[in-house]
């Protein structure tokens, strides 16, 4: 092992290596699954002092009992597991959740690197490396992920039985109008021009409220909450706006059209 991946001291604080830490203000929740245990508690000690939520596992089951409950911001990921192929783990990952991946690999054939890219994979990098690299791969594949493509247009939007116009601000749901506070208007906008994709809470909170609110999940959730008293035809059973339990809320453009 690199002896870059040896825990070092808080000296040079502000140097490069805590750039970035900005980032695990949020509590940014990482996942390792790797079968070396003294890799494990190397990196976990490490993320941990660079403000990161880190959890491991030894195996690839271990691991996606973890990424299930958990449903971690981004997944280290060792290529070879002692209980199957980390590639087959990343498969079922990518069909499940849309969590980004880093392969750990000591692996330096082109073909494992090209099939763990198209398995879904944000980046790999190969053993040993230092930590320096490692942390500077995470900060990019994490503010990657941050920007996950959405959508904001300025002409109406139809979603199910919800009608909204961006420029003159009238929103109908099943025919009827509908008065919608500014918050909650761009709430519903920024959910309906992106029906049938997952935001994520602290996406919503930033893009609808700015950076001082970021971490603030109850003032979302009672934003939700009135939201769906205005389109629901059942707010204790919504079915519009959903929640994505550890993610955040989807729009589901399913339901009767106007």
């Amino acid at each position: 092992m690199n002896e870059d991946l040896a825990v070092p001291s808080l000296e040079g604080k502000s140097g490069g290596l805590y750039q970035g830490s900005m980032e695990a203000t949020i509590a940014t929740k990482i996942l390792i699954v790797d079968d070396d245990a003294l890799l494990r508690r190397s990196l976990k000690v490490r993320l941990e002092r660079e403000g990161y939520a880190v959890t491991t596992a030894e195996t690839g089951e271990e691991g996606l009992t973890c990424a299930r409950q958990d449903r971690p911001d981004l997944i280290l990921l060792d290529i070879g597991l002692p209980d199957g192929e980390g590639l087959s783990m990343a498969r079922t990952l990518h069909s499940e959740l849309n969590t980004p991946i880093v392969f750990l690999t000591g692996r330096r054939q082109e073909t494992d690197i090209v099939v763990g890219l198209e398995l879904g994979a944000e980046d790999y990098i190969t053993k040993p490396f230092g930590m320096r690299e490692l942390l500077a791969r995470i900060r990019v594949v994490l503010r990657r992920s941050a920007r996950t493509p959405v959508s904001i247009v300025d002409e109406p939007l139809v979603a199910g039985d919800v009608w909204l116009d961006p420029r003159s601000r009238e929103v109908r749901v099943r025919g009827a109008s509908v008065e919608l506070p500014p918050k909650e208007f761009e709430l519903l906008r920024l959910l309906m021009a992106n029906a049938g994709t997952v935001l994520a809470t602290n996406y919503l909170l930033n893009a609808v409220w700015g950076d001082e609110f970021a971490g603030a999940v109850q003032v979302l959730y009672v934003h939700i909450g009135w939201l769906r008293e205005h389109i629901e035809l059942d707010p204790r059973r919504p079915r519009t706006i959903q929640t994505v339990r550890g993610v955040g809320y989807k729009f589901s453009g399913e339901g009767p059209e106007l």
